[in-house]
């Protein structure tokens, strides 16, 4: 289990990531077309390095790519923007990382809904 400093950076990074995708990123990037959604942040214990995980609602795959490029490329952007908000001594190198999990849930919920769908016919 995580100590509990560990769950609040986490927690706070992942507000404050949140906020600055939303805002003064969008701003910055008028081509971000989707929806991002920061479903989780990993801060590590010596602080040096996080991981960010996105989940991004695009309607096209090649946008969803593109959203994605633009988030890598603007991670120092991003850091700063966190050392601005956050009163930390360093702010730690970040990471994006793409969360398949609501894909994942999407296409197991299709599936199951398959499945209850075709058992009502052979009934």
């Amino acid at each position: 289990m995580k100590p509990a400093r560990t769950q609040r950076l986490n927690s706070e990074f992942r507000r404050a990531v949140s906020e600055i995708l939303a805002g003064p990123l969008k701003n910055r990037e008028p081509s971000l077309c989707g929806i991002i959604s920061v479903t989780e942040a990993s801060v590590s214990p010596d602080l040096k390095t996080a991981k960010i995980y996105v989940s991004i609602l695009t309607a096209d795959g090649a946008d969803k790519a593109a959203d994605f490029r633009i988030l890598k490329e603007n991670a120092g952007f991003v850091r700063h923007e966190l050392a601005q908000r956050m009163q930390m001594r360093t702010v730690p190198q970040l990471t994006f990382l793409e969360d398949g999990s609501m894909e994942y849930g999407s296409r197991m919920d299709a599936l199951l809904s398959e499945l209850g769908t075709g058992q009502d016919k052979n009934e």
